[in-house]
């Protein structure tokens, strides 16, 4: 497997301004105010042979927290980081971690067998596996001598 940044061939990329300037400048021109608002994880996309892998960091969301779909080549993965509670009311803190509800789309342009897309959460990583259909899978062709 190789890593593909930004996979071009699996989905479409969302700003062209991330890979140069980071998720902030992203924001900050998405119309974004405050550039702490809200959580959006990153994630990664894996593209070989057999599938497309998208690795998303989600770290301290529970897995009973995620929605993950696929429908005619469009892959949503949503769901909440929620905050911890403090239980002390005389308490400072500061905070940069950033929590609320969060959803990402992800337009795979290969051709995807649906009902074989499997997903798992361990560890603060969501991985699905979205295997590609046999007959788009390329295969070796024996060349017979004449």
């Amino acid at each position: 497997m190789k890593l593909m940044t930004p996979p071009r061939s699996a989905l479409s990329y969302v700003s062209p301004f991330s890979p140069f300037f980071g998720r902030d400048l992203e924001r900050l021109i998405s119309g974004g105010s405050d550039l702490n608002a809200g959580f959006r994880p990153e994630l990664d996309v894996v593209e070989d042979a057999d599938s497309v892998t998208v690795l998303v960091d989600l770290p301290g969301v529970r897995r009973e927290d995620v929605q993950v779909t696929f429908h005619d080549g469009l892959l949503v993965i949503s769901g909440e980081r929620k905050p911890e509670v403090l239980e002390k009311q005389d308490v400072r803190s500061y905070q940069e971690r950033s929590f609320g509800r969060f959803e990402r789309q992800l337009t795979i342009h290969s051709a995807i067998s649906a009902d074989r897309v499997r997903a798992s959460h361990k560890d603060g990583i969501l991985t699905v596996v979205l295997p590609k259909k046999e007959e788009i899978r390329p295969r070796q062709i024996e060349i017979a001598t004449a």
